[in-house]
C-alpha cells in the first residue's frame, strides 16, 4: 500500500467516526458536597467485585448524551433528595462528568430536558449510579404543522390565513407596534415559511415568523399602530376537499363596511374596456395558464372572507363592460350580467371568466399605491403562492402583452 493511499483510508476512516468526546460540549454536573454517609460505603470494596471491579464505585462516572435530531438546548439538573443540586446549560452533543457513584446518592439523578426548535420538548431521567453511559434522545416533531399562510388586502382591508394540519390552539396578544399570533405546539413547513416572506401592504409594515421552541409566534408591525383605526377579528374553519383546518385574522377599518365597498365601486367606474379586452386578454390566457387551476378556483370561489363582494361587484363590471353584456367562460358558457341568478351561477365559476384576471388587475390598479397593487393582485387571485413565484409568473403575462400592443 502506498503512502498516499494509507493517508486517504486514514482520513475516510476519521471521517466516519461517531462524534468523540473532544466534540462533544463537556459539562460537569458534580454537586459541591458529597451524598451523606451510608452503610453501602463500607462494602463498597467488596461489592465493587461483584460488579465490575474497584472502577464501578470509585472510576471516572461520564454520560454522552446526543439527541435526534442534533443540536437540540439541553437543560440539566442534578437531584438529590428531590431537590436540584446542580443546573447547567448545554447542546448536544454533550458530555456530562458525574461524580464517581462512591459520592453519589442512593437515589441522585440527572433530568435532562431537549428542547429543539419545531419539536415537542423531551425530558429523560437517568440514575447517577446506573450502568448507563450513552444516551440518545428522540424528539418528535409538533403535532400540528402549518402549511401555508395567505394574505389578501384590498380597500385598506385585509386578512391573515393560516392553513394547519390540525386544528390549532393560538392567541393573539396585542402589543406596542402592532399584535402578534402565538400557535401553539405549531411548527411550519417550507412553503408556509416562502408565503410568509415580504408580505407588506398599506396597514403591515413588516410581518415576522419565528419559532420559539413548541409555538410558532408570528409577529406583525402596523404602519400605524393607533389601535382606534382598526379592529382585530378571528374566525375559525375546515377545508374538507384540502382536510386542512384554518383560522383567520382580519383587519378591519373602523370607517365601515360601506365605506369600503362604496370606494371598491367608485374604482371598478373607472376600470374601461380597454383595460380588459384586446392585448389585455393576452395578460388574462398567460395568467389563467400558468396558475394552478384548482388554486385559482379556490381563491376566486365564493366565500365568507371580506374579499367576496368586492370580487362579486368586479364580475358585474366585467358583464357591464363585456359585449351584449354577457360574461364568457373559456368553455363558450354564457351568462347575462344583468340577471341576479345568471350573475350568482357566474360567480360560483369566476375562475373560468374571460378578462375577470385583466379585469381585477385594473381594478387594483385604481384602488392600491404603486408599490401594493402586486400584492394586492397577488392576494385576490393566488393567495397561495409565494411572491417571488408570483412576480415571475406576471412578468411573463405582461411581456406578452406587451408584444401584442407593438404589434
Amino acid at each position: 500500500m502506498t503512502k498516499t493511499r494509507f493517508i486517504r483510508l486514514l482520513l475516510l476512516a476519521f471521517i466516519a467516526l461517531p462524534a468523540t468526546a473532544a466534540e462533544r460540549e463537556v459539562v460537569e454536573l458534580i454537586p459541591a458536597q458529597r451524598a451523606g454517609w451510608t452503610i453501602g460505603r463500607l462494602f463498597a470494596p467488596i461489592t465493587g467485585l461483584f460488579m465490575g471491579g474497584p472502577s464501578y464505585w470509585y472510576g471516572e462516572r461520564t454520560l454522552e448524551i446526543d439527541t435526534h435530531p442534533p443540536g437540540a438546548s439541553l437543560d440539566l439538573f442534578y437531584v438529590r433528595e428531590n431537590i436540584q443540586q446542580r443546573f447547567e446549560r448545554a447542546e448536544s452533543p454533550a458530555l456530562l462528568q458525574l461524580p464517581t457513584r462512591i459520592d453519589a446518592g442512593r437515589r441522585d439523578s440527572i433530568s435532562i430536558r431537549a428542547i429543539l426548535d419545531g419539536y415537542l420538548h423531551q425530558e429523560v431521567q437517568v440514575d447517577v449510579r446506573s450502568r448507563k453511559t450513552q444516551l440518545t434522545i428522540e424528539l418528535d416533531p409538533l403535532p400540528n404543522q402549518l402549511e401555508a399562510m395567505t394574505h389578501a388586502y384590498l380597500s385598506h382591508r385585509e386578512s391573515l390565513k393560516f392553513l394547519t394540519s390540525e386544528a390549532s390552539r393560538f392567541r393573539v396578544h396585542e402589543i406596542s407596534d402592532g399584535f402578534s399570533i402565538v400557535l401553539t405546539k405549531t411548527g411550519h413547513s417550507q412553503s408556509a415559511a416562502e408565503s410568509m416572506r415580504g408580505i407588506s401592504s398599506d396597514d403591515i409594515k413588516l410581518l415576522r415568523a419565528e419559532q420559539l421552541g413548541e409555538d410558532l409566534v408570528v409577529r406583525v408591525q402596523l404602519r400605524d399602530a393607533d389601535p382606534s383605526r382598526l379592529d382585530l377579528r378571528s374566525t375559525q374553519g375546515y377545508d374538507a376537499v384540502r382536510e386542512l383546518h384554518h383560522f383567520t385574522v382580519e383587519l378591519v377599518p373602523t370607517e365601515g363596511n360601506a365605506a369600503v365597498l362604496a370606494r371598491s365601486g367608485d374604482a371598478l367606474n373607472r376600470v374601461q374596456a380597454a383595460n380588459v379586452f384586446g392585448c389585455a386578454l393576452d395578460f388574462d390566457r398567460s395568467m389563467r395558464a400558468q396558475l394552478d387551476p384548482a388554486a385559482l378556483s379556490r381563491a376566486l370561489a365564493p366565500s365568507s372572507d371580506f374579499l367576496d363582494p368586492h370580487l362579486r361587484l368586479a364580475l358585474q363590471r366585467l358583464g357591464e363592460l363585456s359585449p351584449d353584456g354577457l360574461i364568457t367562460l373559456v368553455d363558450g358558457s354564457k351568462f347575462h350580467a344583468s340577471i341576479p341568478l345568471d350573475l350568482a351561477a357566474a360567480r360560483t365559476q369566476s375562475a373560468e371568466a374571460i378578462g375577470f384576471l385583466s379585469l381585477l388587475r385594473a381594478f387594483v390598479a385604481e384602488l392600491e399605491p404603486p408599490e401594493h397593487r402586486r400584492g394586492a393582485l397577488r392576494g385576490a387571485i393566488a393567495p397561495e403562492l409565494d411572491r417571488e413565484r408570483f412576480d415571475a409568473t406576471v412578468e411573463i403575462a405582461e411581456d406578452l402583452e406587451r408584444r401584442c400592443r407593438t404589434r
